[in-house]
């Protein structure tokens, strides 16, 4: 299902989809998050715009692809994008805001750090933010669309080497083997320790644990 929603001085109006296919890679950004479902750590989300003349093979939703996969291909979205960029909000703004407002604030700073302006702006899933150009919501878009998939790529990368630094500082928790999801060994360490300040609080398995005056 593709939704197009475009903003108007009326508000958001649901226009029929631009056929993104058609269009020339060099004018779509494509933009994915990682991380809203874990219970510690920011929320990533990226933006990318490929180069029709530098085809990336390979690319595909992270979640299909491989650790060893993906750490091969975020250094050649890198290097042969037109523009990309990595946002990220924390879980002090998590907990502020509610995730789903966090990820989509992260999106809108991913696109708006692009260092080219896109034409026609791809997201995964059936939520958008609000932008300046032209937004399409794709169901499924990180396997159907190029551009969101090398996003839905770094968005990943990013957060897991950050969730191997969170490690370093709080290596009880075991982020480096779950990465802040809710596994059965993090809800065990939680219980024993406590949250740390990495934490999203607003989260009902995080606040069990909380330590009250």
């Amino acid at each position: 299902m593709v939704r197009n929603w475009v903003q108007t001085e009326l508000g958001w109006e649901d226009r029929p989809p631009i056929s993104w296919q058609t269009l020339s890679a060099a004018f779509i950004a494509g933009v994915d998050e990682a991380g809203r479902g874990p219970l510690a750590g920011p929320v990533y989300a990226a933006a990318v715009i490929l180069d029709p003349d530098r085809p990336i093979p390979g690319l595909n939703d992270s979640k299909k692809l491989s650790e060893k996969a993906r750490d091969a291909l975020a250094p050649r979205i890198k290097e042969q994008a037109l523009a990309w960029t990595v946002t990220q909000v924390s879980a002090e703004d998590i907990d502020r805001l509610n995730i789903l407002q966090a990820t989509l604030l992260a999106m809108q700073q991913a696109v708006a750090a692009l260092a080219r302006t896109p034409e026609l702006v791809l997201v995964d899933g059936n939520r958008a933010p609000a932008l300046s150009v032209p937004v399409q919501t794709v169901i499924g878009g990180d396997g159907l669309a190029p551009c969101i998939s090398a996003a839905s790529i770094l968005a990943k990368t990013e957060r897991d080497a950050a969730l191997l630094v969170l490690h370093e500082h709080y290596p009880h928790y075991g982020f480096d083997r779950h990465k802040g999801y809710g596994t059965a060994l993090h809800l065990a360490a939680l219980e024993a320790h406590g949250p740390c300040p990495a934490h999203r609080r607003s989260f009902a398995p995080v606040r069990r644990w909380m330590k009250t005056p």
